[in-house]
């Protein structure tokens, strides 16, 4: 096992809306049933906000990671919020949450690499803990309202997506175990989409659509290819734990757990079969909060952890895939 400098998590943190959504629920808008959608996604119930902005969520769950943690806000010096949802395209989330939680002064900023988010994250405040002298403590956060971009006529994808948020707060840690591989595919991007504003202008005089190889969207809804995506996740899950282990110099089975992106049960249960472990190495928690994109790996490992499923001294993997076409595995000690 290779060892180099990497993070330490110095407090941990999670935040869901109150108001609940079961599948039954979801039988009342749409062609579905309870039966039809646990059989083929392993979701039972997700949390939708009810009028909570995407930046309120992450602050609460960033206040928890600050509490566990032992910290104040204005011990922070760089905050990193991912999430596919803002608030406003200016300013960023991160310095909206950095507002609310008062720690006015430290560098802050978004990122959006969709389901991998958390993981590009995490890889990223340890370059910053480990090149900056300057930056001695980061905050994580993922917060994802994907209700927002959530097409409800849509049956096949609208009982797939929740909200919620979770954070991280880390310091740099020498000596310890840490390996990152990351990477993007970008001729899939027109598998996983939602639609931004389009260019349009009052000096505009062309009339045709520019052709961006991108598929038509019901304004902002999100769209996706969903055996395209299988097909993608299921090989590209095992491949980035592979990698990121063989970086590490240990194998997926010296792993104490892999959390996955929370996509649909399948997914994980393909995905460990062609990695060679059991089931029983996954973290999944998709029944009770659906896909919340860059937020379900934090989401997850906070419910491990207090749960006793995750302990202090594990060695960790997170793996994500999502629209980009992204893919990053983490391994990590806790």
């Amino acid at each position: 096992m290779k060892k180099v400098t990497g993070v330490k998590v110095l407090g941990i943190g999670k935040y869901v809306p109150e108001m609940i959504a079961d599948n039954e629920d979801f039988a009342k808008i749409v062609d579905t049933s309870d039966e039809w959608i646990t059989q083929r996604t392993g979701i039972k119930t997700r949390h939708i906000t009810n009028g909570e902005p995407t930046y309120w969520i992450g602050a609460r769950a960033a206040e928890k990671a600050l509490e566990d943690a032992g910290l104040k806000a204005e011990d922070i010096d760089l905050i990193i919020c991912c999430t596919v949802t803002p608030d406003y395209y200016t300013p960023s989330t991160a310095c909206l949450i950095q507002r609310e939680l008062g720690a006015i002064g430290c560098m802050a900023m978004d990122i959006n690499c969709a389901c991998t988010g958390f993981d590009y994250g995490l890889d990223m405040a340890r370059r910053y803990l480990v090149a900056e002298d300057d930056v001695n403590r980061v905050l994580l956060v993922s917060a994802e309202e994907l209700s927002k971009f959530t097409d409800y006529t849509d049956r096949s994808s609208c009982i797939l997506f929740g909200d919620g948020a979770a954070a991280f707060v880390l310091e740099r840690k020498p000596d310890t175990l840490w390996s990152s591989f990351l990477g993007a595919d970008g001729n899939g991007a027109k598998f996983l989409v939602s639609r931004a504003m389009k260019s349009e202008n009052v000096f505009r005089k062309n009339k045709e659509e520019f052709d961006m190889g991108m598929p038509e969207t019901k304004l902002h809804y999100f769209t996706q290819d969903g055996k395209e995506v299988y097909k993608f996740a299921t090989k590209a899950l095992p491949m980035a734990v592979s990698k990121a282990c063989e970086k590490a110099g240990i194998t997926p089975e010296e792993l104490d757990a892999i959390v996955p992106h929370q996509a649909n049960v399948r997914i994980i249960e393909t995905a460990a079969k062609n990695l060679g472990v059991s089931m029983d190495k996954m973290v999944v928690y998709i029944d009770r909060y659906g896909n919340t994109s860059s937020a379900s790996i934090p989401i997850a490992f906070c419910d491990a952890v207090a749960e006793g499923r995750i302990k202090r001294g594990d060695k960790i993997c997170f793996v994500g895939f999502g629209g980009g076409l992204t893919y990053a595995g983490i391994i990590f000690e806790y």
